[in-house]
């Protein structure tokens, strides 16, 4: 498609998510850099737009390096359409004077939702018992084995921020005692903070994963904090699965010192430890916690509100923290 006269120049290195339509007002609104169609090896096609590429769009899969800096001189906005932003160098970035947002609040319903409903169905073995009940093992087996009652659960979620506070708000619901770890406390909220997650695991039934991916945060739910949660405790993962340290994950599930899991994220995905696939007490999900129609709707208008904004000189609507 020849690029439209007078329209910004948006680059996207590798295919973009399905939300993205180009027969949307996204294509008259911006000319697409499109990387991935291109003939020409990605240096090559970066050189060619070298000094137009003003902003980038990127998922997850587009590590934003220094290495990619190098070649964009003049790119001054990366737009990610992820909530999390630990694929780009924001350092390096803030170094070079180029803003990066992210999807904001667009998706936290959504995964909060999802949260929840592996926290269900891992206590009440719904996933299983819908496994025991199409194999025809009801009738021939008998009952399928108890789950565990959700009101009066002690949930500690590691991350409050705004995923981790709607799975709070939902769970308090549900008559569950929410006490948390974060950054940083917040005053402003009733629940109980703990500074250390291994105390948070040890005075709680289960640990619900909402935080970013860090330096800081990679492999923090380590042995010791398994090990701390309990034989009748439960993990729930949609942060990013490098939070968990998954082999470690796997060992406590199979020796029975943790009772269950419920994962969205891995840490080599989508390859996934055999363990977890054969362990009915495990609730599987192909990191799809923001996937639906109504937040994808979202998350595209917030894009191109963001690059609307930095090609208007406006303030930019989620600009990404620091972590």
């Amino acid at each position: 498609m020849a690029p439209l006269p007078n329209l910004p120049e948006v680059l996207i290195i590798n295919p973009p998510p399905a939300f993205i339509s180009f027969e949307s007002d996204f294509t008259k609104k911006f000319n697409i850099l499109r990387a991935w169609e291109s003939p020409l090896p990605l240096d090559q096609y970066l050189t060619t737009h070298a000094q137009s590429a003003k902003a980038l769009l990127c998922r997850a899969l587009t590590p934003v390096n220094a290495d990619l800096l190098r070649q964009l001189p003049a790119l001054k906005l990366v737009v990610s359409v992820s909530t999390g932003a630990n694929h780009v160098d924001k350092a390096e970035c803030r170094r070079r004077g180029i803003a990066v947002t992210n999807a904001g609040n667009a998706y936290s319903e959504d995964v909060a939702d999802l949260a929840v409903g592996l926290f269900l169905d891992v206590n009440r073995k719904i996933s299983a018992a819908d496994w025991y009940v199409r194999r025809g093992l009801w009738s021939s087996k008998g009952d399928y084995p108890l789950g565990s009652k959700i009101g009066g659960k002690r949930v500690g979620i590691v991350g409050l921020g705004s995923i981790g506070y709607e799975v709070a708000k939902r769970l308090e619901a549900f008559g569950c005692i929410i006490s948390y770890n974060s950054r940083r406390e917040k005053p402003s909220l009733s629940y109980p903070f703990y500074s250390n997650v291994c105390e948070l695991a040890a005075n709680n039934d289960a640990l619900i994963i909402c935080c970013a991916l860090t330096d800081q945060t990679r492999h923090m739910i380590n042995k010791e904090v398994l090990l701390a949660l309990g034989k009748y405790g439960v993990v729930v993962n949609i942060g990013r699965g490098a939070i968990i340290d998954e082999k470690e994950m796997v060992k406590c599930l199979v020796n029975g010192e943790i009772r269950g899991a419920g994962l969205d994220v891995f840490e080599n995905e989508p390859h996934i430890p055999k363990e977890l696939v054969e362990m009915d007490n495990v609730v599987l999900s192909p990191h799809r916690g923001v996937y639906t129609l109504e937040s994808l709707k979202r998350g595209s208008e917030l894009m191109i509100a963001n690059l609307a904004a930095f090609f208007s000189n406006k303030p930019l609507v989620t600009p990404a923290m620091d972590d």
